[in-house]
């Protein structure tokens, strides 16, 4: 694998805030775009066929809709996702061990039946909105956030999750708890000079990926620039390729 195809497969650009068509057209003007992100924004445009359209066009889509709910419907939900064939699926990891169990089993159901290879579930465990003094106030969770997110890891690992979402502060201590093949795909990156917007907890995309970030997840600095293949090609660069 050559170092562009390398940092192309590292890098998942987030779709949200396009309409399906405006989806459509914005990856087909970046050539080495291998990973997109289909948030609930879009999802609720365009259904499972803006997913579909996104496959056909040789993409691998990460689902995100962070399903959290009794573990009949997260079940339900994650055959449905998989049978659409994305790759990657995220669940709440707040949901609990039987919600997760439940999720995993009905994501290879999914799979399995639609003739599709497995797809992976993410675990969700604090978004990186939440700054610490919010997260103890509006929540009333007095662990402080880095502890949690190791709760949650721990809990997505006994289900059998195959990784986690996680901001990339807590990358490098989740790593070291939770080695390879364990995913850890990590939003809030912003390249240097970009606006966090509404994230608080964010590195770069070298530094999130030098302390063990498995993938990197990055929506407005790339797809609202006036050159988004340039800024898509300097995130590659800037991991090494």
């Amino acid at each position: 694998m050559n170092t562009m195809m390398k940092a192309s497969n590292q890098l998942v650009v987030a779709l949200d805030g396009l309409a399906p068509q405006q989806a459509l057209a914005f990856v087909r003007s970046i050539p080495d775009l291998r990973w997109v992100k289909v948030g609930l924004e879009l999802f609720v445009a365009g259904g499972p066929e803006v997913v579909t359209e996104l496959r056909r066009l040789g993409l691998e889509v990460f689902l995100d809709l962070k399903f959290h709910d009794i573990p009949a419907t997260m079940a339900a939900a994650c055959r449905q996702a998989a049978s659409f064939g994305a790759g990657l699926i995220t669940v709440h990891a707040a949901a609990g061990l039987a919600g997760l169990q439940a999720a995993q089993e009905g994501a290879i159901e999914g799979a399995t039946a639609a003739g599709l290879p497995l797809p992976k579930l993410l675990a969700v465990t604090v978004l990186t909105s939440w700054d610490p003094l919010s997260f103890a106030d509006q929540l009333a969770i007095s662990e402080p956030i880095d502890r949690y997110v190791h709760r949650l890891a721990q809990l997505a690992t006994a289900a059998g999750i195959a990784g986690c979402v996680c901001s990339p502060l807590e990358v490098a201590s989740l790593r070291a708890a939770h080695p390879q093949p364990f995913a850890l795909v990590t939003p809030g990156i912003r390249p240097h000079g970009s606006d966090c917007n509404d994230q608080k907890r964010v590195l770069t995309p070298g530094q999130a990926l030098a302390a063990g970030a498995s993938q990197l997840v990055i929506g407005r600095p790339i797809t609202t620039a006036a050159d988004p293949a340039a800024v898509f090609s300097q995130c590659c660069k800037s991991l090494g390729a």
